[in-house]
């Protein structure tokens, strides 16, 4: 099936097949992971499902679905690989950049471009690096830069630039087609989890943009508004989901495996005769289990809020309100993951010693979620809702924020 022609969906269907699509990917999930290949199969598994349109206008083919289900297809998807449900979180993130900053024009030509095509996002956009350097030449802009993680780069056919522009403290997003001679992806990815996300170094050279394509830009000059801000929380949302669907695909993972393989321990004075009846594993099995739905309940509720103001008129967004859902969603995150990486070791002593085969890649869900998990500090969630809960403070807008 295409995607441009998507059937009209309900949320419970969208979200049906982004069950089918993450039981596919588990099925080799741990033997991709070994491997370590650029995932070009598996975005194209996204295009043809119709998940990659899922936000895009119904008009072009597009799913029209709210940013409350986006957010739980992420989760579904990374239920399966962690890898490609990161990628699909943050390809959602870039197809709505233009929403978020740009002109109704550009919102418009952005939506049409990248939902009748089918196109895939990725983002050379990473604030801890020195910002790409934008130069005037006429009617256009230059980018030239390094930026050291570009999620998504090889499977991308669309990257969002971000930059300032000479001699002024002006930001300025473009988006670019991925495959240029100006854009050159390097093959420096290689770490402990998420391996398949792409998010290697860039080198951006004389990369030309109209300056009729400046997101947000008219007559040179950006008006901003509250909602620009949104970028973060909503991403900050989209790693909640995808670290919660990787504890899921963790938990069931090891059921799976304990079900299957588990044996009873024999000298406890009390024995059983399968695992199943252990007390300890019952017990622990539950608590995993308690404690990811409550995270699972909290990152749902902060996905309603964000997904009501995303779907709102833009100027109607203020600072009180943006900074409720930002709260909200700083708790979603850190108890996504202290569960996530708590059920990602506590699932050996459950499952036992032979779970640790490499064959079996129980290992990878731990790696995923402790790799992208250091994305930046989980103490400062803490301390947003601490100030927030003690001092009714809320988070200014930051890059990390």
């Amino acid at each position: 099936m295409t995607t441009t022609e998507n059937p009209v969906r309900s949320a419970t269907e969208w979200l049906a097949t982004a069950k089918d699509v993450a039981a596919e990917l588990a099925v080799d999930a741990a033997e991709r992971d070994r491997k370590n290949e650029t995932p070009y199969t598996e975005v194209q598994r996204l295009k043809d499902s119709g998940l990659v349109t899922l936000l895009g206008p119904v008009e072009h083919g597009g799913g029209g679905q709210s940013w409350e289900t986006a957010y739980q297809v992420i989760r579904e998807v990374a239920r399966g690989d962690g890898s490609i449900g990161q990628l699909l979180g943050y390809h959602y993130l870039w197809a709505w950049a233009a929403r978020l900053v740009a002109t109704d024009d550009q919102v418009a030509a952005v939506e049409e471009l990248y939902t009748k095509n089918n196109f895939f996002f990725g983002g050379a956009v990473n604030p801890r690096d020195s910002d790409l350097k934008i130069t005037e030449d006429g009617d256009e802009i230059v980018y030239n830069g390094h930026k050291s993680f570009s999620t998504g780069s090889k499977v991308s056919d669309l990257t969002v630039l971000e930059g300032i522009l000479e001699g002024t403290e002006d930001h300025i997003f473009a988006i670019v087609p991925s495959e240029q001679d100006g854009i050159v992806f390097h093959d420096d990815w290689d770490n402990i989890g998420q391996r398949l996300t792409e998010s290697g170094s860039v080198t951006i050279t004389d990369v030309r943009v109209p300056w009729a394509s400046a997101a947000g830009y008219v007559d040179k000059k950006f008006h901003p508004l509250t909602y620009n801000t949104l970028n973060v929380p909503a991403i900050q949302l989209v790693f909640t989901n995808f670290y919660l669907g990787i504890a899921q695909g963790a938990l069931e993972t090891a059921l799976e495996y304990t079900r299957e393989h588990t044996r009873a321990w024999p000298y406890g004075g009390d024995n059983k005769a399968s695992a199943g009846e252990e007390w300890y594993i019952l017990d622990s099995y539950g608590d995993l289990q308690a404690k990811l739905w409550a995270a699972e309940a909290l990152a749902d509720k902060a996905g309603a809020a964000i997904s009501a103001v995303l779907h709102a008129p833009r100027e109607e967004l203020t600072p009180e309100a943006r900074g409720d859902v930002a709260v909200l969603i700083a708790a979603a995150k850190q108890r996504a993951i202290d569960t996530g990486l708590e059920i990602g070791t506590k699932v050996f002593e459950l499952t036992g010693a032979r779970a640790s085969a490499t064959k079996y890649g129980l290992d990878r869900f731990w790696r995923n979620l402790r790799t992208h998990s250091l994305h930046d500090p989980v103490a400062y969630k803490r301390r947003e809702v601490g100030a927030y809960a003690l001092l009714n403070e809320l988070p200014e807008p930051t890059w990390y924020t």
